[in-house]
């Protein structure tokens, strides 16, 4: 088992032991309730819990063409599933590279870190932000749905309206809209 699975087995494990030792007090209901818990626990904390992994070239490449986020991380990090939680399906969107699985990833941690294998790192535009807020590292990758949105209007109209529904509406004169925040700008509250 590589390092990468030792985390969910060892969780999936003990999940499957205190399981067994519930059914054999007899205990059926607390067995299932625990196992199903651990399970979920080890999937979480699995590599399967993030998007497909690219090698750090490929993402560094990919970044440098399209602006996205490269996010460095590492299976059983609590700070990296955090981060892909808080981000939801905007992680889909960045490039995620998986440094147990990619020396050259490991080397490019170590470098910016000084060091050190500190994840999540995440690179924007070329600037490294080690474990940075989730708000950080969104911001670059939600910019890029804009775009791809409007490429989606110019293809099917009808579907284009149904996605703008759910994208931020645009400024009125005299407002400025900023972050989903109206600002009244000039005086008088609407």
């Amino acid at each position: 088992m590589s390092r990468r699975w030792k985390v969910p087995g060892l969780l999936l494990a003990l999940g499957v032991a205190i399981a067994a030792w519930q059914v054999t007090k007899g205990d059926l209901v607390p067995a299932v309730v625990v196992l199903v818990v651990y399970a979920l626990l080890g999937l979480l904390l699995s590599p399967l819990a993030f998007p497909r992994p690219f090698d750090a070239g490929e993402a560094r490449r990919r970044s440098a063409a399209d602006g996205r986020a490269v996010v460095y991380w590492r299976p059983g990090c609590r700070y990296c599933m955090r981060l892909r939680l808080r981000l939801g399906r905007a992680a889909r969107r960045a490039y995620w590279v998986d440094i147990w699985r990619d020396p050259e990833g490991a080397a490019a941690v170590r470098a910016i870190t000084g060091g050190d294998e500190t994840v999540p790192t995440v690179v924007l535009a070329g600037e490294p932000h080690v474990n940075p807020p989730p708000e950080v590292a969104a911001r670059p990758v939600a910019l890029r749905a804009r775009p791809a949105l409007r490429r989606h209007r110019a293809v099917c109209p009808a579907a284009g309206r149904a996605l703008a529904r759910h994208a931020p509406a645009p400024a009125r004169p005299g407002r400025s809209v900023r972050g989903g925040v109206t600002t009244v700008i000039g005086g008088g509250a609407t």
